[in-house]
């Protein structure tokens, strides 16, 4: 466990050292580029944090090379330095597009050849439990498989950054949460390389998540931008195929192997509501005769906002969805059973839905109108100017 913190450690100091290294050159040659329509906030904001979400990554990934618990991660797989690789093209034309906002065909391909990179070099989807049986499929099968899945996962990441402190605090829930899971899954089945690098990659994610956060949180200073979203979508993909991709399905009951598959349907699962908003948008684009890339400001986290919730408290919301579905996959593996993950899924749901629907304000008002509350001196000041006019 301790090599693992010593590389969260290292990848969140780095990734705030530089954090604020690069916010303070944004700051000074004026790299914040100004308000869209469709933006929250209301002050140009630097967006570069993923630059040095990079460079966590690269400075965790140097310290587990020189680790020994991290020998057999280094020296019998390849699937780390291709994600490296595949980090740095996604670093270079994600910072291209957030100072020159490229065409989304560019961002398209670059992610594609990330994820190709990575499933030529193993990190691939080998079989799939269908009902009672896994289905093996063909290397070219796998192959497009894998960069599919790996792609829905970086652009659903990067679809649902859209409040300050959203995706940094997910990410570190839901790798948590599958960080516990891989270890969970050593005690089973023994030690792996494959598993090793699944943690491993976990643990990083955590650390720049964490390191960055502080500078994400409302109001936020600097941005993760494309960069750091399409980063944190990579690194959970290759960590949940790693693992996936390389279980021998003979060393396991059936029950276990399905719900191995659970780190695959995990960061889907986290992102479904995004992603539901995002095929409405294009449909509600398409039918009022725009192109599907057209911008507006009726995406889920805008809608959370016009219900009356602050930008902290839709965040809060998206952070309690995420910790219900973590928690009711990682139940189904360590209990094998299905029962209690319903319950907690079903609860978890239905305390989501209540908080939606009731946000504070509203409550507030409530309580303000049948006298359970006092208004503030400042709402009181605002409510007699406002009579007065």
């Amino acid at each position: 466990m301790l090599p693992f913190l010593v590389v969260t450690a290292v990848a969140a100091g780095v990734t705030a050292v530089a954090s604020a290294g690069v916010l303070r050159l944004s700051r000074r040659f004026g790299l914040a580029p100004e308000v869209r329509e469709r933006d929250v906030h209301s002050a140009p904001t630097p967006r570069l944090g993923g630059v040095a979400m990079y460079l966590g990554i690269l400075a965790a990934a140097l310290v587990a090379a020189f680790l020994v618990n991290f020998d057999e991660v280094f020296a019998e797989t390849t699937q780390l330095w291709a994600l490296l690789g595949a980090c740095t093209i996604i670093a270079v034309v994600g910072v291209l597009d957030d100072l020159l906002d490229l065409d989304w065909m560019v961002k398209l391909a670059a992610q594609l050849a990330a994820a190709g990179l990575l499933a030529w070099q193993g990190a691939q989807i080998v079989s799939l439990p269908v009902g009672d049986t896994l289905i093996v499929g063909s290397p070219t099968v796998n192959f497009i498989l894998t960069v599919f899945l790996m792609t829905l996962v970086m652009n659903a990441v990067n679809f649902v950054d859209g409040l300050d402190g959203l995706v940094a605090g997910v990410a570190i829930i839901a790798n948590s949460v599958f960080f516990i899971y891989t270890q969970l899954l050593v005690a089973r089945t023994g030690a792996d390389p494959s598993i090793s690098l699944a943690a491993l990659i976990a643990a990083i994610v955590v650390g720049i998540a964490a390191g960055f956060l502080p500078f994400n949180w409302h109001r936020a200073k600097m941005f993760m931008g494309d960069t750091g979203a399409l980063l944190i979508g990579l690194l959970m993909a290759t960590s949940t195929v790693s693992v996936t991709g390389q279980l021998n399905p003979g060393q396991l009951d059936q029950k276990l192997v399905i719900a191995s598959f659970i780190p695959i349907i995990l960061p889907v699962a986290v992102l479904a509501l995004p992603l539901a908003d995002f095929s409405l948008a294009v449909f509600r684009r398409l039918r009022a005769g725009k192109s599907p890339f057209t911008a507006d400001r009726l995406h889920l986290h805008h809608r959370l906002l016009n219900m009356g919730h602050s930008p902290v408290q839709a965040v809060i919301i998206f952070y309690l969805g995420t910790v219900v579905v973590s928690v009711a996959c990682l139940m189904v593996f360590t209990m094998q059973d299905y029962l209690w993950p319903a319950l907690v899924a079903i609860l978890g749901t239905a305390l989501c839905v209540v908080v939606t629907l009731l946000p504070v304000s509203r409550i507030r008002a409530i309580l303000i109108q049948r006298g359970l509350l006092r208004l503030s001196q400042a709402e009181r000041a605002t409510n007699e100017r406002t009579t007065v006019e």
